[in-house]
């Protein structure tokens, strides 16, 4: 059993009166890589939002690190799921990564030794030093979400939070993605948002399912009814060998 770094007790968050997550019971570990999955719609981003202190629960409790989530969040580290920014605007590989040290550095202030060092160690833990001079909108999907997780390491987290990191990065590339983050949750708890079922029960050690309600939560395979409950429509089960099968029912 590793150390909690995330607690929810029956946390209800409403946008416009409309129920988004009801109930939510959730602890997240310090050795857990967590992956959470449910339809468009069902409040994946906004748990994640929760976490981060960015909506206040309309009842319910959250500690993040043993403290309200607002006080923890420089403990950690997010990439969301569209990074908007000017793919034409001169910014570097570099410069971007750099950006995540400014909660330490300060606004206005030059970066220290310490701050270029991080950034170096970042770049080099997603294998993006060699790019630190290229312009951050020339790179493809795939090389924008390793810089960005770069930028979310620079800060040093006990927590990753990832929503849908791998939607613009091309299929080639998704394993060796997911290789990072199984090599990256040796040092850290991550929480992965992913529609991606198949990738997430082959790298992630627990899984959630969430449709507004939490249906699953644990580390045990997940049963078919478990998925039909989530995503509210019959699943069927494919089998991936040397012939891909259905796996029926038994009657």
């Amino acid at each position: 059993m590793g150390r909690e770094v995330v607690r929810l007790e029956d946390v209800w968050v409403r946008y416009d009166g409309v129920p988004v997550l009801e109930g939510v019971d959730l602890t997240v570990e310090d050795d857990d890589f967590l992956g959470i999955i449910g339809p468009n719609g069902g409040g994946k981003t906004t748990l994640l939002k929760v976490i981060l202190g960015l909506v206040r629960p309309a009842r319910g409790k959250v500690w993040v690190m043993g403290k309200p989530p607002r006080m923890s969040r420089h403990e950690v580290g997010y990439v969301s799921q569209h990074s908007l920014f000017d793919p034409d605007f001169p910014a570097s590989v570099w410069d971007v990564v750099l950006m995540g040290r400014l909660g330490r550095a300060g606004l206005f202030k030059p970066y220290s030794r310490t701050d270029k060092q991080k950034a170096e160690d970042a770049l080099k833990t997603v294998g993006m030093l060699d790019h630190r001079e290229r312009q951050i909108g020339r790179l493809s999907g795939g090389e924008q979400q390793r810089v960005f997780i770069a930028r979310a390491l620079v800060t040093e987290p006990k927590l990753m939070l990832l929503d849908e990191p791998t939607a613009s990065v091309d299929p080639a590339m998704q394993t060796e993605f997911y290789e990072l983050l199984e090599n990256l949750k040796q040092r850290m708890a991550i929480v992965l948002v992913s529609h991606d079922i198949s990738a997430v029960s082959v790298y992630v050690s627990k899984i959630a399912c969430l449709n507004h309600q939490l249906f699953y939560h644990g580390s045990e395979e997940i049963a078919p009814e478990v998925l039909e409950a989530t995503y509210k429509c019959p699943v069927q089960m494919i089998a991936h060998g040397t012939v891909p099968h259905r796996v029926l029912k038994e009657h």
